[in-house]
């Protein structure tokens, strides 16, 4: 790095930072540093990025956020808007809507949808335009944090962070729920969104681009997927159909895990901040995982922007006022989402679903808090 001695900021630049991670986080953070006139250079222990897809639900705040990153045009070019969602039975009967609408009234813009990959893509892109894409490590397995020298070091490396692990220990970890997702991208649109909850597992249903439907199945932890089409053979239609007419070699699955206990602060030593699931993984039941960090993102390096030079005071301070602004928001709504998994999976659906019918207006509640809770 230039002006540097040892990766340590020497001259008049804003400083220099490592990201260690390069997901939707640590490319976000990347981006805002890089815009703010910081040396950055991104860690990446993968020998390159994962070309998997699924759907982001992007909410009004995190847009703002991707607004003020210089990717909004990007997103929008290629999200699509999430509108007449529904929960429903397994045989297909109304219990809810979801407040999709409501919140776009208030919001002025509607909850976007958008493919990993392009989303990735965007990130990559405005990397690039910024003099940054060239300072992605790839294949680089971090083992000791404490020896990164830069002025700052940001952890965006995922629900098992080896950064987070460093400077807070062990005690906080991934902790399983008991269930799995199974996830895929059907080649045609149904036209009918929203979820359907069983009991002891659900089916979500969302746009992703013309032509298809990005689709996720929620069982026990054991089951196969083979198990999975059975598990859903009698549920309503499209559902059926969407496991039948997808490749099952195309399949993603992963264990559902979240963060805990919650970490008492997302920044350490005057140098180190935690940004996504290495601060706060979640499970996935309010679609608000790549939100969280896109927020974090943006936070932090509006946080050091503002605080001017990277001295030590200047950057302490900065860290400071990132983790007063994101913590309790953001771990309020690992909690909320922790707390919906335990009510979609209960083992008393009947109760469950007869609460839902007479609760449209608490869901709408539910809904608005979502909104708030994601960075208003």
């Amino acid at each position: 790095m230039s002006g540097t001695s040892n990766g340590r900021r020497t001259g008049h630049g804003a400083g220099t930072a490592v990201v260690v991670g390069a997901g939707v986080g640590g490319l976000a953070t990347a981006v805002g540093l890089r815009r703010a006139g910081w040396e950055v250079t991104v860690l990446e222990r993968r020998t390159a990025l994962e070309r998997y897809g699924t759907a982001f639900g992007i909410h009004p705040t995190a847009q703002a956020a991707l607004d003020r990153l210089g990717l909004g045009d990007a997103l929008r070019a290629r999200a699509v808007p999430y509108r007449g969602a529904r929960i429903r039975r397994p045989d297909g009967q109304v219990l809810a809507a979801l407040p999709l609408e409501r919140i776009e009234r208030r919001a002025g813009r509607p909850e976007l949808l958008i493919s990993r990959p392009h989303l990735i893509d965007a990130l990559l892109a405005e990397l690039e335009r910024l003099g940054g894409g060239e300072r992605i490590a790839y294949g680089r397995h971090l083992t000791d944090p404490a020896a990164l020298a830069a002025d700052l070091v940001v952890g965006a490396d995922g629900i098992n962070s080896t950064v987070r692990t460093a400077h807070f220990g062990r005690a906080a970890g991934p902790r399983p729920v008991g269930t799995a997702a199974w996830i895929g991208i059907a080649g045609f649109e149904t036209g009918l969104y929203g979820e359907t909850w069983g009991a002891g597992r659900f089916f979500g249903m969302t746009p992703v681009e013309p032509g298809r439907t990005n689709w996720y199945a929620v069982v026990p932890e054991a089951t196969t997927a083979q198990e999975v089409r059975e598990a859903f053979a009698d549920w309503h239609d499209p559902v059926p159909r969407l496991l039948a007419e997808t490749d099952p070699a195309t399949w993603i699955r992963y264990e559902m895990r979240h963060l805990y206990p919650a970490l008492p602060s997302f920044v350490a030593d005057g140098r180190i901040a935690l940004v996504g699931d290495a601060a706060h993984a979640m499970t996935p039941n309010l679609g608000q995982g790549a939100c969280t960090a896109l927020l974090d993102a943006e936070a932090l390096t509006r946080a050091v922007t503002a605080a001017g030079p990277a001295g030590p005071g200047g950057l302490h301070g900065a860290l400071r006022a990132y983790d007063t602004e994101r913590r309790r928001s953001a771990q309020r709504v690992a909690f909320a989402s922790r707390n919906l998994h335990r009510f979609m999976t209960g083992s008393h659906p009947a109760l469950r679903d007869a609460l839902v019918r007479r609760a449209g207006a608490a869901l709408h509640r539910v809904g608005e808090r979502r909104w708030r809770a994601s960075g208003t």
